[in-house]
């Protein structure tokens, strides 16, 4: 993750100053005013994803056309500069917080700056600003079609290994829990690490989403979604074991089972037939001796609902087995790949 978040600075900061000098050169070149706007341009419209930089620069062509209306309309018709750019920059925000384009606010106030100090509303100069907002944005769109994909995609990989191991770990841990088997780890702190551990991969699998022109990646998505869904039902999987006053035989039963999933905690897994042992093991608790005390009752009870959780669990991994289409399905279950689903051809 290190590395990846290093490489990712970088190529980051390569693509804005390659972009930002690369803007200033062409406006240079057709001599336009304030020549080096271009540069800044490029500097804000370059974010993270391909689809964020394309649809930002769409909302400033948009809103290039009301930032010269309305600052013709205050610095035409005020004396006092100083409050016509105040307001000027009042309606600007007020309309871009409402449409939620405030990331334009920036670049049509610095346009905003240039016609307040020149007062020209000429075409010529409406030309001028808009060729620099175009070339700005066109740099940053270009550039932006360049990631950091591959090196993403093998990362992304390789935390769904990391996040198949920790669950099985904990599955351990409460496994051992059951049994009661003293054990150093702490379940609590393990399931409170990888919850968050599976929030930043969430955001990593929409950003490698969001840089590709390709529906497919959403599996990933849909992946880690699927697995913080099943890490939530662990955490109160546990916190039904920490009210069991205490432990009776039929935990045996519970902690068998939980062993017998454990290694079925993996990416290419139909949950199916773990679905049919568990319906097996209700029915087969059905049968038991009904518990003599209150103690044995409540603890039978928490016990089945341990098992429901469980249940929950599977549940999770069927729907996002059953989600996937068919291109998923060929793409990332059944083609024949080394280390990666599918080479990212994307740039």
């Amino acid at each position: 993750e290190y590395k990846i978040k290093i490489g990712k600075i970088i190529f980051q900061a390569a693509k804005i100053a390659v972009g930002s000098c690369g803007a200033i050169s062409i406006a240079m070149a057709l001599n336009l005013e304030y020549a080096t706007t271009a540069g800044i341009i490029t500097l804000l419209s370059i974010v993270p994803t391909k689809w964020d930089t394309l649809k930002l620069s769409m909302y400033r062509v948009i809103t290039f056309l009301l930032s010269v209306i309305v600052a013709w309309t205050f610095f035409q018709h005020m004396n006092s500069e100083w409050l016509a750019y105040g307001l000027f920059i009042f309606l600007l925000v007020v309309f871009s917080e409402w449409m939620g384009l405030k990331a334009t606010i920036s670049v049509n106030a610095v346009t905003g700056t240039h016609f307040l100090m020149t007062h020209d509303f000429s075409l010529e100069f409406i030309l001028n600003e808009f060729l620099l907002v175009l070339i700005g944005i066109g740099f940053a769109a270009v550039l932006n079609l360049f990631h950091y994909n591959n090196a993403q995609q093998r990362s992304l990989v390789e935390d769904m290994r990391y996040v198949e191991r920790k669950l099985q770990q904990i599955m351990e841990e409460l496994e051992k829990y059951l049994r009661n088997i003293p054990m150093d780890e702490n379940v609590w702190d393990d399931i409170i690490a990888l919850e968050k551990k599976l929030e930043y991969h969430v955001e990593a699998a929409y950003e490698y989403q969001n840089n590709t022109f390709q529906s497919h990646p959403g599996y990933y998505i849909d992946y880690f979604e699927m697995r913080t869904k099943q890490c939530n039902v662990l955490h109160n999987l546990h916190y039904e074991m920490k009210k069991i006053r205490y432990i009776p035989k039929e935990a045996d039963i519970v902690a068998d089972y939980i062993s017998y999933l454990r290694p079925f905690v993996t990416e290419k897994n139909d949950p199916t037939p773990q679905i049919e042992k568990l319906h097996e093991l209700f029915d087969e608790i059905h049968y038991y001796e009904l518990p003599k005390t209150t103690d044995d009752f409540e603890s039978r009870a928490k016990l089945y609902h341990i098992l429901m959780d469980l249940e929950e669990f599977l549940i999770f991994n069927r729907r996002f087995v059953e989600g996937l289409d068919e291109r998923q399905r060929r793409i990332y279950w059944e083609e024949s790949v080394s280390y990666t689903h599918l080479r990212a051809h994307e740039t």
